[in-house]
């Protein structure tokens, strides 16, 4: 079965994407810690991140360094934190996180659950200046 991730890339389920690469998709977390909380994900399914061959992991990595910089161009932070943890998808991710503090990147805390608007318009900050 496809997982939830590769349903989004595939468009069969509507996902707040913010780029895309020829290998690589990326898309806000529907119950992120931060507004602005992204993920980046090969389109390639694989469960663990170190099972990735050494080129898709390289791909991954620059993709995500180009989308962090869009992130942080587009909400306001000190810092964007990132996170490998990969046991609530089987599918890898990497996780990208406005930081004021901390504690922002604490995934014991609560997660937001943002309207749809501050979803859409969040995504459309974060696309455009990926593209600029």
């Amino acid at each position: 079965m496809a997982s939830i991730f590769t349903r989004i890339i595939n468009r069969e389920i509507p996902g707040y994407i913010v780029a895309e690469d020829e290998n690589n998709i990326a898309f806000l977390d529907v119950r992120p810690l931060k507004i602005g909380h992204t993920l980046c994900v090969p389109k390639q399914e694989v469960n663990y991140i170190f099972d990735m061959d050494e080129d898709a992991y390289l791909k991954l990595h620059a993709f995500t360094q180009k989308v962090a910089k869009a992130v942080e161009a587009a909400v306001p932070c000190k810092r964007i934190g990132v996170a490998v943890i990969g046991l609530e998808v089987p599918h890898v991710h990497i996780h990208l996180i406005p930081l004021e503090n901390i504690s922002d990147i604490d995934f014991s805390q609560p997660k937001l659950n943002l309207e749809e608007g501050v979803m859409a318009e969040t995504a459309e900050k974060i696309r455009s200046n990926f593209l600029a």
